[in-house]
């Protein structure tokens, strides 16, 4: 849910209109769990479609902000022809869009919500909503931890989708509420911490970041591991990878790329992540020289040597392309299974 992400990251004001894709029927561009944020200056954050419904969900949210209520519009893509909403659009789907004006309760509880998210934990939303399609109660679970807005109690069977990790995202009919209920897990950023600040690591960070990670780069030449050349760079740390080691807290969510381009730096790193928990070690360069890393050792299941997908990538671009590729195959792979990592 990487549009919720950078929502967060910029932040909700009162006024603003947030859209949520909360069903889709057949296939779309976007599936259940993408939203956008429609301010009232006309700004617009997030994609809900590839361009087919933006400008009727922009109409809408001015119409549903001066209401101040919330509800949700059906968008029928299935036809071909210009005879239904989509104007020939036909990609095969009915997309259901949930629209909520965003008052002081809603901004306050989505701080909350980044809040969580920035603490590795993640977060699980439930959305009950009425006959007319509109939103009448809302709770946020993150652990042990509830907040929202929920009158009555939560039925065990609403507890059952928030425990069945593997499930999608999306409609859900609870019968001890009589009602339907939307349920989306949002998952924190995941980690890319790039040691090596060389120029291939430039076009690299800054596809990680747009992809939605959180990124890192060490490297101990000020020179190289500057803002300058990593301005998408969450946090940069200028040391030699012992210091580094030392100002990292490595977690299970961690994506950890190698590319200092001196052997020595390399082999250095990649022991020490070895002996840590992590999600994903990636050494640039062939497999007979990852192997000559670990002194002749096997590579062990944990290490991708060479680093990224295989397409044949040529050049620093194209390389930042295949690990990236690969980085969002795998967090993608760890939603489905439901890893619970925190």
């Amino acid at each position: 849910m990487e549009g919720m992400h950078r929502i967060l990251d910029i932040g909700v004001c009162e006024q603003d209109v947030l859209a949520t894709v909360i069903h889709v029927d057949g296939s779309a561009y976007r599936r259940e769990g993408a939203c956008m944020l429609f301010r009232e200056d006309g700004t617009q954050i997030g994609l809900l479609s590839a361009g087919c419904l933006e400008a009727d969900v922009a109409a809408r949210a001015h119409d549903l902000r001066r209401k101040g209520v919330s509800e949700t519009i059906v968008f029928d893509m299935r036809a071909e022809d210009d005879l239904s909403w989509g104007q020939g659009a036909g990609c095969n789907g009915a997309v259901h869009v949930l629209l909520e004006p965003v008052d002081e309760r809603l901004q306050q509880h989505l701080k909350t919500l980044k809040l969580y998210l920035d603490q590795g934990i993640e977060v699980t939303i439930l959305k009950k909503l009425n006959d007319i399609g509109a939103v009448s109660d809302y709770l946020f679970l993150a652990g042990r931890h509830t907040f929202g807005k929920w009158s009555g109690y939560v039925p065990e069977e609403v507890k059952h989708y928030t425990n069945e990790r593997t499930k999608k995202s999306g409609m859900v009919f609870v019968s001890g509420l009589s009602a339907y209920i939307y349920v989306h897990t949002i998952w924190p950023k995941s980690r890319v911490i790039v040691f090596g600040a060389g120029m291939d690591a430039i076009p690299l960070v800054k596809l990680a970041a747009q992809s939605g990670f959180s990124t890192i780069v060490s490297d101990w030449r000020p020179a190289l591991c500057s803002r300058a050349n990593f301005p998408e760079a969450d946090e940069l740390i200028v040391a030699f990878p012992e210091e580094a080691f030392q100002r990292i807290r490595f977690t299970p969510r961690d994506f950890i790329l190698i590319l200092t381009h001196q052997f020595q730096r390399d082999q250095q790193v990649l022991r020490h992540l070895l002996t840590k928990d992590v999600r994903y070690i990636g050494v640039l360069g062939s497999n007979l020289r990852t192997q000559r890393l670990l002194g002749g050792s096997a590579i062990p299941p944990i290490v991708k040597s060479p680093v990224g997908l295989s397409i044949g990538a040529d050049g620093p671009e194209e390389i930042a392309v295949s690990i990236v590729a690969e980085l969002i195959s795998l967090q993608r792979s760890d939603c489905q299974k439901g890893m619970v990592l925190s």
